[in-house]
């Protein structure tokens, strides 16, 4: 009887065995991100492919360009690897980082606590305050204060930082949330929307090819977000390696000459302290 017993329990026993041994593998392999990387020879990159200056693919060559377009071949030149990019969004980058889709998120992403809570950001090098753009000949909105009305409808990019900024500050104006393939400036245009909330890098974009378009800033200081490196988390060495690099563009001059060549130098952050 003991025997069974023992038997018995022994056998969920060793299969739990199995499983935790399954899960230290692959925790090791988890944090060993770097020597994967090395292994299988190119550097996967997620980006945003319609982010104007920063990570964008020009409509007509398919070829992309922008500031973290240069950074990340930087960084596979440091690496001595190729680059491969991989498409994905603000509302998906987070999962595609865990699930091991791409090794690293390099598309202007904002820090914020939700995003914390799901991967690791280096230390910021943007920083850039939200902006609102409208149709330059007929819109109701002259100032900021004159966004948040009754009657006024104000549209955000979907997973972006200003969706939950917007939603939490919008006291009268309805808020209008825009999914893919829809657009915001579709928004503006057909009348659906008064007026759509960005930043400054996507406001380059605005002000470059559409001319019925204007942009307002604040007056003062919104919502100033810092935009960083993202990583998935448990991964000390290759989080440290992409600190490292943050740090060494700030200092070799790499990202001053990349702002500069995509216009982006009046929201370059230069301290080095690491993202929360």
């Amino acid at each position: 009887m003991t025997t069974g017993f023992a038997t018995r329990f022994a056998r969920p026993t060793r299969f739990l065995c199995f499983l935790l041994g399954l899960l230290a593998i692959c925790g090791t392999a988890r944090a060993d991100l770097s020597r994967a990387i090395a292994e299988r020879g190119e550097l996967r990159v997620c980006i945003w492919p319609d982010y104007y200056g920063i990570t964008f693919r020009d409509p007509r060559s398919g070829d992309l360009s922008g500031i973290d377009i240069d950074l990340a071949r930087a960084l596979g030149s440091d690496l001595k690897l190729p680059v491969r990019f991989v498409e994905s969004s603000f509302v998906a980058f987070t999962n595609d980082l865990v699930a091991g889709k791409c090794d690293v998120a390099m598309f202007g992403v904002g820090i914020t606590p939700q995003r914390s809570a799901k991967v690791r950001f280096t230390a910021p090098y943007l920083r850039s305050d939200v902006v609102a753009v409208i149709m330059k000949e007929r819109s109701p909105i002259a100032a900021w204060t004159d966004i948040d009305r009754k009657s006024r409808v104000v549209a955000v990019q979907a997973g972006t930082f200003m969706e939950p900024l917007m939603r939490d500050t919008l006291k009268q104006a309805e808020l209008l949330v825009i999914a893919a393939p829809d657009s915001r400036e579709d928004a503006l245009l057909s009348g659906r929307a008064d007026v759509f909330i960005s930043d400054y890098p996507y406001s380059r974009r605005v002000l470059d090819f559409m001319r019925w378009a204007a942009v307002v800033r604040p007056e003062i200081p919104v919502f100033p977000v810092s935009y960083a490196y993202a990583v998935a988390p448990n991964d000390d060495a290759w989080f440290d390696r992409m600190q490292g690099f943050v740090t060494a563009i700030k200092s070799d001059g790499r990202l001053r000459d990349a702002a500069r060549q995509h216009r982006l130098t009046e929201i370059v952050v230069t301290e080095t302290a690491a993202g929360k």
